[in-house]
């Protein structure tokens, strides 16, 4: 009897939930450079629903970017992390992570074409309405994302997480078509003052619709939990560190900024 009944409870306990549906899809990017992404939907919504391009860290595609597009699905998108350093490569040592954002990031209009790459297989998956679309990135993912608006990629919007604010193509008047989420961190050190302010100044020249949130106490890396291990690991780090405060006020902010601008 208490087996059935501890069944019945354990069967109970899963009605309602999520079901939320992971894989991994190979893609290319117009150079024949070989990608993976990480694709999440919640299984038990039906049609089509706004798709959300998740872009990762200069860590590369690992777990936690894995989680945040899970966390997407799970909150009704459909969210696909995109690869920007090819064959789903991914690494904890600073030296390799610095490697790979040299060699992703040394032509812009090669990581251009990237991002558009997994854009366009989001827009791909049935459970996607391609008429809904934002991007989000987390690091060097916020700078693929900003740079993505700079550029006039039809996005709804674009959230970026301790992204870089500098950039080698900067907005012209009328080019940014997407909204602008920025969290940054007040003791971001690799984020200096003078980024800030010609970030915002670019914008205001653009004409952007933008919004820049500063959150006191927060380091570079604030969203991610394994900042506080990556930064004093054996090889060395960044000046990186996890804020739950900022983590978890930066989310709420990108939920409500979403919300808004897809519905």
């Amino acid at each position: 009897m208490r087996v059935l009944l501890a069944l019945l409870l354990l069967a109970l306990s899963g009605l309602g939930q999520a079901a939320i549906k992971t894989q991994e899809i190979p893609y290319q990017s117009p150079d024949g450079s070989k990608l993976i992404g990480y694709y999440a939907y919640d299984d038990s919504l039906k049609g089509p629903r706004p798709g959300i391009v998740v872009v990762h860290e200069w860590w590369g595609l690992n777990d936690y970017v894995k989680r945040r597009a899970r966390d997407l699905a799970a909150l009704g998108y459909s969210a696909l992390a995109i690869d920007m350093f090819g064959d789903g490569k991914n690494t904890e040592h600073p030296k390799d992570a610095m490697a790979f954002l040299q060699a992703a990031t040394k032509d812009s209009a090669a990581t251009s074409a990237r991002f558009k790459a997994g854009l366009e297989l989001l827009k791909k998956q049935p459970q996607t309405d391609p008429n809904k679309l934002a991007a989000i990135g987390y690091c060097f993912g916020g700078k693929v994302v900003l740079d993505a608006a700079r550029q006039g990629v039809p996005l709804a919007g674009v959230v970026s997480f301790h992204g870089p604010l500098a950039t080698t193509t900067p907005a012209t008047p009328g080019s940014v078509k997407a909204k602008i989420l920025v969290e940054h961190g007040v003791l971001d050190s690799l984020v200096t003052a003078d980024n800030v302010s010609a970030f915002k100044a670019e914008m205001d020249k653009a004409g952007a619709d933008y919004k820049f949130v500063s959150l006191d106490g927060a380091k570079h890396g604030f969203s991610n939990p394994d900042s506080d291990r990556l930064s004093h690991g054996e090889h060395g780090g960044p000046d990186i560190a996890y804020n739950k405060a900022a983590d978890e006020r930066s989310w709420a902010d990108m939920q409500a900024f979403l919300k808004k601008i897809l519905g």
